[in-house]
């Protein structure tokens, strides 16, 4: 894989530089809630600055139609984009259109234009490949060279992330470079112990991780909503806790593996319940009681890990010397059960291991309750990238990049 070092060095002046970016910040209305991908980028497209290339970037944001559609436009990323690199950012209203074209042509060697949602087009995510295809040929008109550096979209067969890159001379930027790096160390060049804590919504999404990291990690830990399906899975009683009871017989047979192959598995031992679920936008007060995790009572939710579960977790993280985490352990939007992932991200804070947060909900959790990103190992900007990597899949964008 060619890195972005290397086109620096053969020289990117006056050049147009086409970088997919992975700009899929979460919105509230036109208010960008957390940047933290857009800074993620700013390496790469700081560097390309520098070295006098034109740079367009491109990126998705959400999920629209194939059309588009005023509430997903990138036009936020690319103001907040122009105020961290401080200076001009120009703004294309179409993605391979005239608009596209005339902020290309307009720029000069050293600025930067953001061409609208790629999936305002249906070619991006088509599953034809001569659809996909034919919107590649269509970026491909607007650039010289292509760098990578979108993480969050490496595992999607997309037009801009896998055809383009085949079309064009072809280069990783900085963020990638730095993803695959660190997901070595959580693959092929363990220092352990090797703990994973895992939360989340849905055991379901993370059977494949799971599934693999029992031939790696030495102890995994478990939070979230997926915990609930663990815990009936043991024979105990959840209430109206969220649960897939389809995937029971599943994380039985994992919980049998692990015994059989010496990895620990830590699930809560005591949680959080109230009645209803918590009210997100007042914020108001839930008054949550605490319970033994085997004795949850009928009518109750869990909707974080107990006291007592995370001075367990922080004790499981102690002594690691690799960490990977993915998922919050509770509902962490609300105060009242912001608690256990709180105690997550401090346990790893203060482990002396090599830490990881795997993107996602976990990273926003990072940000919303204050931590300082810097403190941890690594912040990925990609939770499904990260969770296929380790899941030792083929990522079909890392991979055209390798081409």
């Amino acid at each position: 894989m060619k890195t972005i070092d290397e086109l620096l060095a053969e020289g990117v002046a006056g050049k147009r530089v086409f970088v997919r970016a992975d700009l899929n910040v979460p919105l509230d209305g036109a208010l960008i809630t957390d940047d933290g991908r857009i800074r993620a980028v700013l390496p790469t497209i700081k560097a390309l600055v520098d070295a006098d290339a034109k740079v367009i970037v491109a990126s998705h944001l959400g999920r629209p139609k194939g059309a588009p559609d005023p509430a997903f436009s990138l036009l936020p990323a690319a103001e907040r984009l122009a105020e961290l690199l401080g200076k001009p950012v120009a703004f294309a209203q179409d993605t391979v259109g005239p608009a596209a074209h005339d902020a290309v042509n307009g720029l000069e060697p050293g600025q930067v234009a953001v061409i609208e949602n790629l999936r305002f087009n249906a070619g991006e995510t088509s599953k034809d490949d001569v659809e996909r295809g034919e919107f590649a040929d269509r970026l491909a008109a607007l650039a010289d060279v292509y760098v990578g550096d979108g993480f969050g979209a490496v595992h999607r067969k997309h037009a801009s992330v896998v055809d383009l890159p085949a079309r064009l001379p072809h280069y990783a930027g900085y963020l990638i470079a730095t993803e695959v790096g660190v997901l070595k160390k959580l693959t092929s060049e363990v220092e352990r112990p090797y703990a994973v804590v895992l939360g989340g919504a849905k055991v379901s999404d993370k059977l494949g991780v799971i599934d693999h990291l029992l031939d790696k990690a030495d102890r995994i830990l478990i939070g979230g909503g997926m915990a609930y399906t663990f815990l009936k899975a043991q024979g105990h009683e959840v209430g109206t806790s969220l649960l897939q009871e389809d995937q029971v017989p599943k994380v039985q047979e994992y919980l049998e593996r692990a015994k059989a192959k010496g990895v620990e598995f830590v699930l809560p031992v005591d949680i959080l319940v109230a009645a209803e679920f918590p009210d997100l936008k007042t914020k108001a007060p839930a008054n949550p009681g605490t319970v033994a995790a085997d004795a949850v009572p009928a009518g109750q939710m869990g909707l974080d890990i107990g006291p007592e579960t995370r001075k367990l977790y922080a004790s499981k993280l102690a002594d690691a010397e690799t960490v990977f985490w993915n998922g919050p352990m509770g509902v962490f939007e609300h105060p009242d059960y912001a608690e256990g992932t709180r105690a997550v991200a401090q346990a790893l804070l203060d482990s002396p291991a090599f830490t990881v947060v795997g993107g996602g909900d976990s990273a926003a959790a990072v940000r919303i309750l204050g931590f300082d990103e810097n403190a941890f190992g690594h912040i990925s900007t990609g939770g499904g990238a990260s969770l296929e990597y380790l899941e030792g899949k083929t990522l079909p964008g890392l991979a055209a990049l390798e081409g």
